[in-house]
């Protein structure tokens, strides 16, 4: 099945999970690496309206910037990326590329950590994305971590 391409301008859902259902995060200081890792890679190129993070996988709900958007974040860089798509795909893939090679590391294993590339859905009614957001906000409750999203 082939992925459908990261595009200017469009929120997707973005998601994955441990190769195998296993966990992804082990400990408590893999969260917060992963988020200093999302900040440097992906706060750049997309805009983050929800995330959760549970222990085999995480979601994502995010606008992906147009290119006048990056460019204008990073002070007018004259840098201009010969595809805005495939480098947008590229932040994404070393965010998470990275993340694996230091759980590795740290747990002396080898191997993918994630179930191949991170799937992603067009969000492109506005019921879907309501709806998404409720689904990512409850889904720490659905996996039994806290007893009411709300709190």
């Amino acid at each position: 099945m082939s992925q459908v391409p990261v595009v200017p301008g469009v929120i997707y859902h973005i998601y994955n999970r441990g190769n195998n259902g296993e966990n992804i995060f082990l400990e408590e200081r893999n969260y917060h690496y992963f988020m200093k890792l999302y900040t440097r890679y992906i706060v750049p190129v997309a805009e983050t309206y929800a995330y959760c993070l549970l222990r085999n996988h995480f979601h994502l709900v995010v606008r992906i910037k147009t290119l006048e958007e990056i460019n204008r974040e990073e002070r007018g860089c004259s840098k201009q990326p010969r595809s805005l798509e495939r480098f947008i795909s590229q932040q994404f893939a070393t965010f998470i590329g990275t993340y694996t090679k230091a759980i590795n590391k740290a747990t002396s294993r080898t191997g993918t950590l994630f179930e191949g590339r991170f799937k992603r859905k067009p969000v492109t009614k506005d019921r879907y994305f309501k709806m998404l957001v409720a689904y990512i906000h409850q889904n720490p409750q659905k996996h039994g971590l806290i007893a009411d999203y709300r709190d």
